[in-house]
């Protein structure tokens, strides 16, 4: 929204410099984020900061409005009173969606989206001037919306790897977390990570070519802003149909792996399942390539082929959101520090693409700047899907989240069916996952002699005496309540040895 804004530089002008600027501020706040500790993080995110980054982005988003003839001194302070509350405020929302259960978050993302995105719609199409400035009040629902979600403290550090050669509890028995985040999974995790982060670089690169190609300085920064936006909301409502899958699809792992079994046929590996977000990746990265077609070869018929890939951008961004959550999910990190990496990344592939298209609009002859921009920014994204982060790679993590999922499901249910206490449902998921005495200790600053209570009470309440049969509990619970997990146990390639 808003206009596109240069900078002069001579006889040249550098185009969306407000935008080029925001991102800027946003990164700057990220890094802030990664190098703070963990108290002077939970404090930046705190939520009386909240308000008052709030209260600083409707100044900032005003400032045009206020003042129609902005100097590059104030466009500058635009920028940081835009980006960095942006910055924080949405590593809040990292952490607040990284409290919840993934497939509960990536629906709340995508609903939300939708919702957002229907009202700046609506209020798009009302024919009364002005109308616009009501969404600059948005950073306020935002922080309104958030206290409902958050936990705003800093979340307890989670043990998601264990350290090489510890004993992972009483003994070397198997452990029920095992089920759900092995050592080949975590391996596994690393390596994609690498390549979501390269991939996110390549994907923000090629929506940067497309901010500049969009519009000419002094022109609405978005010319297509309605389209972009009608289109936005019916891809969520499409992600939202993949997402939300019938419960009786549950037992589908467990149904293919028996009949591959009766067949004799392999049992399905973790990147043949098919996984919750496949088929939304797929589709974003199919609105985008449409769009990039339509620009040079429908735009005289008057298809917005712009406003398709802006649509597929925003579509490709929540996508991005959800594996975040991912990644925050099987690192054990702060989902806030997860957004930040994620959100470094995207931001500054698309800073870069702002670059460059500025420097193919000098370099590159009028008549065929538009399709220089359209065709490197194609490229980029087709690349960045095609050998970076794949549908394949996409696929392994977004299984591993579901499995992960499971694990907390089970842990919820032996809490409820069992009437533990507050500190024991804290202290379930890390017997279950064989963490010593020692260490449940020191993750909740309490005596082990504490946890040994704990544990006794616990073992008592589920009726077992031991770590292990407390394990066994936790797998025959899992089996019988959610039958996803069955699908393990039929397939060898999902289960542990030790």
């Amino acid at each position: 929204m808003g206009t596109n804004r240069a900078l002069a530089f001579g006889p040249h002008a550098f185009e969306r410099a407000d935008l080029f600027g925001t991102l800027a501020f946003m990164v700057v706040a990220f890094v802030l984020l990664r190098a703070a500790s963990e108290r002077a993080r939970a404090a930046l995110l705190s939520r009386p900061l909240l308000w008052c980054y709030a209260a600083l982005l409707v100044v900032g988003s005003a400032l045009p409005t206020l003042a129609a003839d902005v100097s590059a001194a104030g466009l500058l302070v635009e920028c940081v009173l835009v980006g960095m509350p942006a910055g924080f405020m949405l590593a809040a929302w990292g952490r607040a969606l990284g409290a919840r259960p993934f497939a509960q978050a990536t629906f709340e993302v995508f609903a939300g989206s939708a919702l957002g995105a229907t009202v700046c719609l609506a209020l798009s199409l009302v024919p009364v001037a002005g109308v616009l400035l009501a969404l600059k009040l948005l950073p306020v629902g935002s922080v309104l919306a958030l206290r409902g979600l958050a936990p705003f403290d800093a979340p307890r550090a989670k043990e998601a790897r264990a350290d090489a050669g510890e004993s992972e509890g009483e003994g070397s028995s198997l452990s029920f977390g095992d089920l759900f985040a092995t050592s080949a999974q975590r391996a596994e995790t690393a390596r994609l990570s690498k390549k979501i982060v390269a991939g996110t670089v390549l994907f923000g690169l090629a929506a940067g070519f497309m901010e500049t190609y969009g519009s000419e300085p002094g022109m609405a920064s978005t010319p297509t802003f309605s389209a972009t936006l009608l289109l936005f909301v019916l891809f969520c409502i499409a992600a939202l149909q993949f997402i939300a899958t019938p419960a009786e699809d549950a037992a589908a792992p467990v149904k293919e792996a028996r009949r591959r079994e009766v067949r004799g046929a392999p049992l399905p590996t973790p990147t043949e399942a098919e996984g919750p977000l496949d088929s939304v990746y797929r589709l974003a990265i199919l609105v985008m390539m449409a769009g990039f077609l339509f620009v040079p070869v429908l735009s005289d018929f008057g298809v917005p082929g712009e406003a398709i890939v802006l649509a597929g951008y925003l579509g490709l961004t929540y996508v991005l959101v959800s594996l975040f959550l991912v990644m925050a999910r099987l690192t054990g990190q702060d989902a806030a520090l997860s957004f930040a990496r994620g959100f470094t990344a995207l931001f500054a592939g698309e800073m870069a693409g702002i670059g460059l298209g500025n420097v193919l609009d000098v370099a590159v002859p009028t008549g065929q700047t538009p399709y220089v921009v359209v065709a490197c920014a194609g490229l980029a994204a087709l690349f960045a899907y095609l050998f970076l982060f794949t549908e394949r790679d996409f696929r392994a993590l977004s299984v591993i989240a579901r499995d992960a999922d499971r694990f907390d499901d089970a842990c919820a249910y032996i809490v409820q069916t069992c009437s533990l206490s507050k500190r024991e449902a804290e202290i379930l998921p890390l017997a279950l996952r064989g963490r010593t005495g020692e260490r449940i200790a020191a993750e909740f600053f309490i005596s082990k002699s504490t946890v040994d209570t704990h544990l006794r009470r616990i073992y008592t309440k589920c009726g077992v005496h031991n770590r292990q049969e407390l394990i066994d509990l936790g797998e025959r619970t899992a089996r019988a309540e959610f039958p996803d997990l069955a699908a393990q146990d039929a397939a060898p390639a999902f289960r542990t040895k030790r």
